[in-house]
């Protein structure tokens, strides 16, 4: 797969500013209203393959965890691992929504804060929320959304510490939840982060916070399921604010018994035309059925990124000559 994946690489990294290269009838449109592509459990690509099982597993996984670690242990990395891309190659690839999941490990006496699926990762909370904001400082008109999830083993005090760190890091570009996100706002007053956190008390006392974003997981193995559960999800109605359709796969242990040679990766790649087809049919906008981010796993693959952007066509008056489901791939920007 990696000649695919290089290729796929190389023509995502046209994407690094596309949000400041939108037509300019799209600067007034809130970030909500508009298609944003997203990573689904972003961090995944730096698991430890030497950690301890997370504490919110089932205990029989650590158990098996304990007593067979170099059987357990690869199986946890392949049904585990979501992306490939580090956090700055996903922003380079035109991601803007990270799916953080944060924890501080049980055993661990000091205030370090790591990612976790299944697996903590080699590093911490801190260090990439500064690999972010380097990457910001060179891209002065793109604006990513965090979101702040999970929180296994986190103490109020360990809360307050990853707010203060927060705040520290990205001080005065950090946008308030009582602004309307539009393009041209976020740049006039500097804003490029949008910070959610799946803490409702702590949000009420920090105005730099965000609530939590909605996330559709569907929680299938296979494609068919998965985008019925989405077309579902869209009949109820959108949330008014932010959310994320999930277009994750997730396997249980009856599909990893069937196959015991397979992985997350060979999963998701199997699937991905069909995803891509779902995709490229979808609306960004208000109404009922639009959609606004779109989440994947394996993001530097198949050309996802790229199609989820240009779905913002559709919503620009003079393009908007494209029948429902052509995903105006006639446009690049």
């Amino acid at each position: 797969m990696e000649g695919p994946l290089q290729t796929s690489i190389h023509l995502c990294h046209e994407n690094g500013q596309w949000m400041s290269q939108l037509p300019e009838n799209l600067w007034d449109i809130p970030l909500y209203n508009l298609s944003l592509p997203g990573s689904h459990d972003t961090m995944t690509y730096c698991l430890d393959k030497n950690s301890a099982v997370s504490d919110n597993e089932s205990k029989l996984v650590n158990f098996l965890n304990k007593c067979m670690p170099c059987i357990v242990q690869p199986i946890i990395m392949k049904w585990s691992t979501t992306q490939e891309l580090s956090v700055t190659e996903q922003l380079e690839a035109g991601v803007r929504y990270l799916d953080f999941r944060i924890a501080h490990k049980a055993s661990d006496p000091s205030m370090n804060l790591y990612f976790v699926h299944m697996l903590y990762t080699t590093v911490t909370v801190q260090d990439i929320l500064c690999e972010v904001l380097k990457w910001l400082e060179t891209h002065p008109q793109e604006v990513v959304i965090l979101a702040c999830r999970n929180f296994d083993g986190l103490t109020k005090k360990l809360h307050c510490h990853l707010i203060g760190c927060i705040k520290e890091i990205f001080q005065c570009k950090l946008c308030p939840r009582n602004v309307v996100p539009t393009l041209r706002t976020m740049w006039q007053c500097g804003y490029q982060v949008i910070v959610s956190y799946e803490e409702e008390i702590l949000v009420k006392e920090h105005c730099e916070l965000w609530p939590a974003i909605p996330y559709w997981w569907g929680n299938k193995t296979t494609t068919r399921a998965l985008i019925q559960y989405l077309e579902r999800m869209k009949q109820l109605g959108r949330p008014e604010r932010f959310f994320v359709a999930g277009i994750n796969l997730t396997e249980n242990l009856a599909y990893i018994l069937a196959h015991p040679f397979g992985s997350l990766k060979k999963m998701t790649l199997q699937n991905l035309p069909y995803l891509k087809i779902w995709v490229k049919q979808q609306y960004p906008g208000p109404k009922k059925e639009c959609i606004n981010i779109i989440a994947g796993d394996f993001i530097g693959n198949d050309d996802f990124v790229k199609d989820v952007i240009e779905l913002n066509t559709k919503m620009n008056p003079p393009l908007h000559c494209h029948s429902k489901g052509a995903g105006g791939n006639t446009v690049s920007f």
